[in-house]
């Protein structure tokens, strides 16, 4: 129903910064809610952060105020800026769509994009 295309990963040394991006297939308007997670070695797949109802975003303890989820309707894109970053943060990033249906929400996922930090 709707593809993902995450874009924006790399190398970067801890204290820097990266944007990630999440194109998706269709608009974004028609799309329940959107999200960043990752999921780093040995570890579950966590919420980095969300839109949920409105306006309204949802960010994990461990990144906020150092990560902004941000989106351009025009442009079918939500994007995750990153800032400060740690080794921590090294993961494997992955953008997220929920869309609801008669039978019940569904979602989607995109492929991933590494993030990797360190000096």
């Amino acid at each position: 129903q709707v593809q993902l295309v995450e874009s924006g990963g790399g190398l970067v040394q801890p204290g820097g910064s990266l944007r990630l991006s999440c194109a998706a297939s269709r608009s974004i308007f028609s799309i329940n809610a959107m999200g960043w997670y990752r999921q780093a070695p040995g570890k579950e797949r966590e919420l980095v952060a969300a839109f949920t109802s409105g306006s309204s975003t949802d960010y994990a303890d461990s990144v906020k105020g150092r990560f902004t989820i941000s989106r351009d309707n025009a442009k079918n894109t939500v994007y995750l800026r990153m800032y400060r970053l740690k080794p921590e943060d090294t993961a494997i990033y992955y953008c997220n769509a929920r869309l609801i249906f008669i039978g019940g929400p569904r979602d989607y996922w995109g492929q991933g994009t590494q993030v990797t930090v360190s000096s």
